[in-house]
């Protein structure tokens, strides 16, 4: 009866250390394709308006990131519509189902991928944080978004294809913070400022690709089952496969971790 007793006690004092644990946050820097001022091959003109976040090709379409994990059976949308600075058109809060897990989502005007690039190198150094207030079904709760994420995320055109910044954000602090960055050829462009940044590169591309969020969704699934780079670098690939026809082969050698 003892031994019962105690088990019984351990499970308890155990699920209160698990639901004790802080949430953790990723946070998601999206530049909105823009035809007109960034250097992509042009797209339709609906999906590449980056004054329009609802029609746009990284945010609003059927694969772009809000419309993408609103449509997940694993993440719940908290909140949206918020516009936390002049240059982000929509913010968007979602929760994981099953997981103490926070994914916040910007979207940033297309002729401002210069800001959202910055910003998420900023918050790659650990810099920046912002504290939010969300509500979910456990009630309010503060998350800390931007450099007080676990993990942070830069998707849309590669910037560093048409300009350059003076300075790269160096690291602020010994906290472990992982980076993924959906732009084409981003390990050769961004490889630099993740170094300075201090965050790990968990997910990055080695050649001209789509960054749509179906491969980010994967990644995360990985990421949030505490799954290592390799596995989480294999679900992205297989995801890229599955949209792209590109041949699984072919979406590993595109899709790298690690330095």
């Amino acid at each position: 009866m003892k031994k019962l007793l105690l088990v019984v006690i351990g499970l308890i004092c155990t699920s209160a250390l698990v639901s004790a644990e802080p949430p953790r946050v990723v946070h998601v820097f999206v530049a909105l394709a823009d035809n007109e001022n960034q250097g992509i091959v042009p797209v339709p003109a609906r999906l590449g308006n980056g004054e329009d976040a609802e029609r746009n090709l990284y945010w609003g379409a059927a694969s772009g990131v809000k419309t993408y994990f609103r449509r997940s059976a694993e993440w719940a949308l908290l909140q949206s519509g918020q516009k936390p600075k002049s240059e982000v058109l929509e913010r968007c809060i979602f929760k994981h189902k099953s997981k103490n897990v926070y994914l916040i989502a910007d979207a940033y005007r297309g002729r401002e991928i210069r800001q959202a690039i910055l910003d998420f190198l900023v918050a790659a150094a650990g810099d920046g944080t912002e504290t939010i207030t969300v509500q979910s079904s456990s009630g309010t709760i503060s998350i800390s978004a931007r450099g007080g994420a676990n993990l942070v995320a830069y998707i849309g055109h590669d910037g560093f294809m048409d300009f350059r910044l003076p300075l790269f954000p160096r690291k602020k602090n010994e906290t472990r913070r992982e980076a993924i960055v959906l732009a084409c050829a981003s390990k050769s462009y961004f490889a630099a400022a993740i170094h300075a940044s201090g965050a790990y590169p968990l997910l990055w591309t080695t050649n001209l690709m789509a960054p749509e969020a179906y491969t980010l969704k994967s990644a995360l699934d990985g990421w949030v089952e505490g799954e290592s780079n390799e596995q989480i670098h294999n679900r992205a690939a297989a995801a890229y496969d599955k949209y792209q026809k590109c041949g699984m082969r072919a979406a590993q050698k595109l899709l790298t971790t690690g330095w």
